[in-house]
Parts: C-alpha cells; sequence; structure tokens
C-alpha cells in the first residue's frame, strides 16, 4: 500500500522561510569565524576549510532536506496476519545540539505494533536520520520520531528509547565526559500496557531501560 504524500521544497528556503544563503556566503561565515577565533584563513592549511566545512555541513544537516512522513509512506500489507512487536534496535545517531551546534552521539532503539500494514525496516532508520541531521535537543528527537511513525503508520502503539552522549557537556561548560542521557517516547499500547512496555524494554539494552519500566 503507498500512501500519497508530498514532499516539501526545502532546497532554496531554510525553516523559518527566509532565503537561503549562497554556498559563497556560508564559505565565508567560515572564514569570519576563523578570523574570531584568532586564525588566518589566508594560511596554507586552512585555504581550504571554508569549502570542506560547507560541505561537511551539507551532510551534517541533510535531515533538512528529507521530508520523514514520505519516507514512510510505502507500506505493506502481505504479512500474514503479523501483528506483533517490530523492534529496531541500536540505530547510531549523529545529531547536532542545537545550543553550542557540537555533536550529539549515541542510538536509538525503535518499536511499534502493527495495526494492518508495516514498514521496510531500512525507512526506520533514515526517519531516525532524517531528525537527527539537524539542530536538535534530545527530548524534541525522540518525540518527533515516534509521533511522526505514529501519525504514519497509525499502529497500535509506537515506542522510542534514545541514549546519546552530549559535547556540550563533555568537551564545555561542566566537563563530564561518558554522562549519557536517556529519554523514551511511549505511545498507545506502550503507554497503556505495562506488560507490552516491559517487552519492549527487555529486548534492548538493559542500560538504556533503567527506570523506564514501571
Amino acid at each position: 500500500m503507498n500512501i500519497e504524500i508530498k514532499k516539501a521544497d526545502v532546497s532554496s528556503r531554510v525553516p523559518s522561510g527566509e532565503a537561503r544563503p549562497s554556498r559563497a556566503e556560508a564559505e565565508a561565515a567560515i572564514r569570519t569565524l576563523l578570523l574570531w577565533a584568532g586564525e588566518d584563513p589566508s594560511r596554507e592549511g586552512l585555504l581550504d576549510t571554508p569549502a570542506r566545512v560547507a560541505k561537511a555541513y551539507e551532510e551534517f544537516f541533510s535531515g533538512y532536506r528529507e521530508d520523514p512522513e514520505a519516507l514512510l509512506a510505502r507500506t505493506f500489507e502481505e504479512v500474514e496476519g503479523y501483528d506483533e512487536m517490530v523492534v529496531l534496535r541500536d540505530i547510531r545517531i549523529e545529531s547536532h545540539c542545537e545550543h553550542h551546534m557540537v555533536p550529539i552521539i549515541g542510538r536509538a532503539h525503535v518499536a511499534y505494533l502493527p495495526q494492518t500494514r508495516v514498514v521496510g525496516i531500512s525507512k526506520l532508520a533514515r526517519v531516525v536520520d532524517a531528525y537527527a541531521k539537524r539542530f536538535q535537543i534530545q527530548e524534541k528527537l525522540t518525540a518527533q520520531i515516534a509521533n511522526t511513525i505514529n501519525t504514519v503508520l497509525q499502529p497500535r502503539g509506537v515506542a522510542v528509547v534514545i541514549e546519546a552522549g552530549h559535547q556540550c557537556m563533555s568537551t564545555r561548560g561542566v566537563h563530564k565526559p561518558g554522562a549519557s542521557m536517556v529519554t523514551s517516547r511511549m505511545l498507545g499500547a506502550f503507554r497503556d500496557d505495562p506488560s507490552t512496555r516491559r517487552e519492549f524494554l527487555a529486548m534492548i539494552s538493559p542500560r538504556s531501560c533503567a527506570g523506564l519500566e514501571a
């Protein structure tokens, strides 16, 4: 079954509606930051840095060019009546803190209880990436993933748990390397049925589900 979802045109604008800066403007901004940091952008080792950083940003923030709902549009109904839990564990997350623009690195666990259809598992990972490859806070990222799966697939329940380290607190500020943050979003049966929630949490890393069983 295919659900028709029109993909948003995000190639020429930013979410605020303003015109997207050109590559030349982006590279000029990076040169300004190098100068502000005390460097000389014209020295040999930094000559190509603005272009490299701009190219890296295209990869880091490719999620702005993706429509997460469209990624889930192609679904399958011929599943021989399968209605048990579908779980995709240990999806690597590479995101950036919207407050300090430094990396958030971790993993996500995603589950849903099919109602009438399922989706290819790679699409679940791509939805995670589509939201992670934007400026984020972990709480919002967790909710966005769960809410989108719930809206498009309309399953009997959705669960998302994310565990991640934030370089905004490990390389600056309080300097607490090794600390990790765990967030969860439980919808439908995962919220309402303790046994369903426990089954999901038993399938993922025990370290990620501490305190979430109740």
